[in-house]
């Protein structure tokens, strides 16, 4: 892309081929220095000069691709504007001002993608791309949240300031003229030198370390973009490692087996009837869906300087708090197909944004089944994420969103706050009760969200300040509330309330999946259900949920979930199903097992309570084993899903 031989004597600065040198060239200079920068703040402990020079290469490797992907365009658009207009006054005015748009946002994305991986220790992701879907929640969150105009501004000048080097180096480019040929042979080895670089690219990202932040200090946030959106719906028997059929739902019918099922239906099925006791009272049930009130934030859970006193004085006085409980994902909709539909996290979307949900099992699908009304409450607008179409195709009888609210005492972009959400739960909750028909509710908060503001005068902190801890124990206080008014009501009595966090606040950890950050709280309150307080060691995660809270009403049912009833199960079968970006998990005991992109495989050894999880270079017939429970469950999820089976229609199974 240098100089055009047959003009000879002319210098590269004269040539418009020089002008994309230097285009494809600042590129790299300003990654590489997004690069440094992300190291010097986020730099994980114990690196070696090697792991850095290596990051650095790796980097340089996909910056590379990505440099000649954003040029190529540019050299396209040499090709086909020919030397008369290529020079003339109105096209220098279009081309110059089209550079400065595209500076502008290039030098823009440099910042966001720093304060992206701030929030998610990571390069753009599902989240970013999930994100550009709802640009007004988005886009009003970021000028709430951050000093968008000054940001903009140095956009600005840094533009201004690209524009006018290159226009002073390459001011005389506009006369020289390039023959169609020469053109054309400058774009082909472009073109030709991408195709080169293409197959040497994992599409997973970046792997120069088992540190998963430096690797993505090593990717670049152009291609982990495209890669995320790429695979957004991906057909997972591609990707990942599959075990034949039979053999996959007969392991995974193992590892659903318990003392009080019994499975309804042979082969490949994992329907079955659970055990209880038909004469018992049918409770009401309550779900408080808690965004990111991560269990880093209880008091109860080892936190010295606890920002959740409410949540600890229940939990101490009259609450059953499971204490060893992981989160399935860091995405809201995670939380949804695991608490509410006890579904392993799949790669690529969550079912709650997917195609084939318009019937399938969730708690609210198998209380319905035996006579409960049921009713969804959020903050926000039920179009983001697709959450109220979810709530309402599969069980929820009406879904109450922020435009129900006709005067909400405090709003932010993410909706009302979190006492006037669960105040109308109350009310909601009191109509429900006089009908004399049991209930199932579930309310979502936003509260404790970017930008972290809530109503003043309600805790002593400063909502001013934007901080995320002040918005965790206004969440709290929230909450507090809430069980103040409900145990004066009737439905106290009769009712299962359950206080669970969607996922945690941040994303931390050097493994794949960084378990430390997805620890949770799962806290049940009600006297028809707890009459001691009390601390359930049990190893879980999101999708156990409904499966315990059914186990607590006592009553039968039939189900597809995947969860256990934590209160039943043994020691042994603690397991917990996690999935971050494009990978997937499954934790036993002291043992990780991680599926990822292109049948890949880790494994990670330790007690994650304990120590941070360390990749294990030679696995055992145990972690092998573990390995296919964790492909058979996947894989059995995903079959289920992709042919419309996760759900239960009709009759009982041994009726028919």
């Amino acid at each position: 892309m240098s100089n055009d031989l047959p003009a000879a004597g002319l210098s590269w600065r004269r040539s418009r081929y020089g002008f994309a040198d230097f285009w494809f060239l600042s590129l790299l200079g300003c990654w590489f220095l997004l690069r440094v920068g992300l190291l010097l703040a986020f730099r994980p402990p114990g690196l070696s000069a090697a792991d850095i020079l290596l990051a650095f290469l790796s980097g340089l490797h996909r910056d590379l691709f990505a440099a000649l992907a954003e040029t190529i365009p540019l050299l396209c658009w040499m090709l086909i504007v020919p030397d008369r207009r290529f020079g003339g006054r109105w096209h220098r005015v279009w081309f110059l001002s089209a550079c400065f748009v595209f500076w502008f946002v290039q030098i823009f994305l440099l910042f966001v993608e720093t304060f992206f991986f701030d929030e998610f220790k990571s390069r753009f992701n599902t989240v970013a791309v999930d994100y550009l879907l709802y640009p007004r929640e988005v886009f009003i969150n970021i000028w709430e949240s951050y000093h968008v105009g000054v940001f903009l501004a140095i956009c600005a000048v840094l533009s201004l300031g690209w524009l006018f080097a290159a226009s002073r180096l390459f001011g005389e480019m506009w006369e020289r003229p390039f023959s169609v040929k020469s053109r054309l042979l400058h774009l082909a080895a472009a073109v030709a030198l991408a195709a080169l670089l293409a197959p040497t690219l994992n599409l997973k990202g970046a792997h120069v370390s088992s540190d998963r932040t430096l690797n993505e200090i090593a990717n670049n946030g152009a291609i982990s973009f495209v890669a995320a959106a790429w695979t957004h719906n991906l057909d997972y028997g591609a990707f990942y490692q599959t075990l034949p059929k039979d053999e996959a739902y007969q392991r995974t019918r193992r590892l659903l087996a318990a003392p009080d099922i019994q499975f309804a239906e042979d082969g490949q099925s994992i329907r079955r009837h659970v055990a209880g006791d038909p004469v018992r009272p049918r409770l009401n049930v309550v779900i408080f869906l808690e965004e990111s009130l991560g269990s880093e934030f209880w008091g109860c859970l080892g936190r010295k300087k606890t920002l959740t006193p409410e949540m600890d004085r229940l939990a101490a006085e009259e609450g059953m708090l499971f204490t060893n409980l992981y989160a399935s994902g860091n995405r809201t909709v995670r939380g949804f197909e695991g608490v509410l539909s006890s579904f392993p996290p799949l790669p690529g979307e969550s079912i709650v944004k997917r195609d084939r949900s318009d019937n399938v099992e969730t708690i609210a699908r198998v209380l319905k089944r035996d006579g409960y009304a049921s009713v969804f409450l959020y903050g926000g607008r039920g179009l983001f994420d697709g959450m109220r179409s979810f709530a309402v195709r599969n069980g929820y009888d009406r879904f109450i969103e922020q435009k129900h609210f006709k005067r909400p005492t405090f709003t932010t972009i993410w909706g009302v706050c979190d006492e006037d959400l669960f105040m109308r739960a109350v009310e909601e909750f009191r109509e429900l009760a006089k009908t004399g028909q049991p209930f199932c509710g579930t309310v979502l908060s936003v509260s404790n969200h970017k930008p972290y503001t809530y109503p003043k005068g309600k805790i002593p902190e400063d909502p001013d300040k934007r901080r995320r801890e002040y918005a965790v124990k206004y969440s709290d206080y929230a909450l507090g509330r809430f069980f103040e008014a409900a145990k004066k009501e009737a439905f106290w009595t009769n009712t299962v309330f359950v206080v669970v966090a969607d996922h945690g606040a941040r994303v931390y950890g050097k493994q794949s999946i960084p378990i430390h950050s997805y620890e949770i709280p799962l806290l049940i309150a009600g006297p028809a259900v707890v009459k001691d307080p009390s601390r359930i060691g049990q190893l879980g995660c999101s999708l156990d949920v409904p499966t315990t809270i059914l186990g607590l009403v006592g009553r039968p049912y039939e189900s597809m979930f995947f969860g256990r009833n934590l209160l039943k199960s043994q020691p042994a079968e603690g397991r917990a199903f996690l999935n971050h970006n494009r990978d997937i998990g499954l934790l036993m005991h002291d043992r990780l097992v991680v599926l990822g992109l292109k049948q890949a495989v880790e494994f990670y050894q330790d007690d994650p309570k304990v120590v941070e999880m360390s990749l294990l270079s030679q696995p055992t017939q145990a972690d092998r084993e573990l390995e296919k429970d964790a492909i058979a469950i996947y894989q059995v999820a995903d079959d289920l899903y992709m042919h419309r089976r996760y759900r239960i229609d009709g009759e009982p199974a041994g009726a028919r």
